[in-house]
């Protein structure tokens, strides 16, 4: 067999192809464009690449343009983690001597000697892809609108606390339309004071509020006008326009947030595991389109339940020398699907009465803390999970959690 390995960069990668033995038998150094690609699949036919023998690629990296072309066809690319890479270099050379090139030579020879110990990339479908390009990217706009979120109100926690008291029956207060534009119709607490009621009522009208208007603006005009600690006048205007230029990254994350979720929700439905996944209670189509952007849809990339815990964080690990052993969370994992499991095992505690017996159970009988009690529940019906996926079935309260309806009952 022939191996091959590429050490990428930004504007070139480096080529190297091996042997059974070990043997160097090309090297290239190619472009990033069109031009290298061809380059290098010219390359790879020369010596042997075909559709029905395809040499395996050894990257370090899962995603871009270069791995997308690799991926035609039934080729294995294999994504190399740079820390198992570095080790795998201390094997041949001791002097920490490092070069593109050698480093090409490595990759192409972590295949040839421990190929059965690294997984290929997993061969999800076109639409499966698509929906984790766009969960993926939903979830990055909420974490970023909670960021900005954060410093804005850490900004009006400064000068401006009668906001933060006006939003603060609100829920998702700063991320609200109506926060944003009683924020811009009164960027200081100067400002909010000569607010009329007409005019917090036009701003409720412009953010959207159909109901409940006249006693909204009446509750707003009394806090905005309530006793608070003012900033000098001209630091409190600079202040302000500090905060309109804060105000207007939130609402492009906002609305970022919000056009991406419409399109996860046009997406995600239309892909087969779809109704499987939002059999789980705890799981809507944001959360089960993060679970599926994370596990993929390809049947064969665990070989059984526990391969997909161990990937998802969710089984602990023991680690045993000598007379001690411990037993630990783990801590290397992916973790936007733990992320996920997180938000989905909280939410199947008060939509499942099985996952609620458990979970109580766990934290009762076995002294579980809050986090351990909802990752040991995340870990069940994780397993719950693959097994439907992979047969075909929906999510059945009674058979997924018998014993503890019985012990409800």
């Amino acid at each position: 067999m022939i191996y091959c390995g590429i050490d990428w960069a930004e504007k070139t990668h480096d080529v190297a192809l091996v042997d059974d033995s070990g043997q160097l038998l090309a090297k290239r150094h190619i472009t990033d464009d069109a031009a290298g690609y061809k380059v290098l699949l010219d390359l790879l036919v020369e010596y042997g690449d075909s559709e029905e023998n395809p040499i395996p690629i050894a990257i370090e990296t899962s995603r871009g343009l270069l791995v997308a072309v690799l991926r035609t066809g039934k080729r294995q690319v294999f994504a190399i983690n740079p820390m198992a890479a570095a080790r795998y270099r201390d094997r041949h050379s001791v002097s920490r001597k490092k070069s593109d090139p050698g480093d090409a030579l490595v990759l192409a020879n972590i295949l040839r000697t421990d190929m059965h110990a690294h997984r290929p990339l997993p061969a999800d479908s076109d639409l499966g892809r698509a929906i984790a390009v766009l969960a993926r990217a939903q979830q990055d706009s909420l974490w970023n609108r909670q960021q900005l979120s954060n410093q804005l109100r850490s900004l009006l926690r400064e000068y401006y606390p009668a906001a933060l008291a006006a939003f603060e029956p609100w829920r998702n207060g700063l991320c609200r339309p109506e926060a944003r534009e009683l924020l811009k119709a009164a960027p200081t607490p100067t400002r909010a004071t000569r607010l009329t009621r007409t005019q917090l009522e036009a701003a409720l009208k412009r953010a959207g509020r159909k109901r409940g208007m006249t006693a909204e603006a009446e509750r707003l005009r009394d806090v905005f006008r309530d006793d608070y600690a003012h900033q000098l006048p001209l630091v409190e205007d600079a202040l302000g326009k500090q905060m309109l230029a804060l105000l207007v990254q939130l609402e492009a994350a906002c609305t970022a947030a919000d056009d991406l979720a419409e399109a996860v929700e046009d997406a995600f439905p239309q892909h087969p595991d779809a109704e499987i996944i939002l059999s789980f209670p705890g799981l809507g189509v944001q959360l089960g389109a993060r679970v599926l952007a994370e596990i993929g849809d390809d049947k064969t990339r665990f070989a059984d339940a526990r391969g997909l815990k161990a990937y998802a964080g969710a089984s602990p690990i023991t680690r045993a020398s000598g007379k001690k052993s411990s037993i630990t969370r783990r801590w290397v994992k992916n973790d936007r699907l733990n992320h996920a499991g997180y938000l989905w095992a909280f939410a199947s505690i008060t939509a499942s009465p099985g996952a609620k017996t458990h979970y109580r159970r766990r934290r009762d009988d076995h002294g579980d803390w809050h986090a351990a009690a909802q990752r040991n529940l995340f870990n069940r019906m994780l397993g719950q999970l693959y097994h439907c996926l992979q047969n075909r079935k929906l999510f059945d309260e009674h058979t997924a959690f018998p014993a503890a309806l019985a012990a409800a009952a």
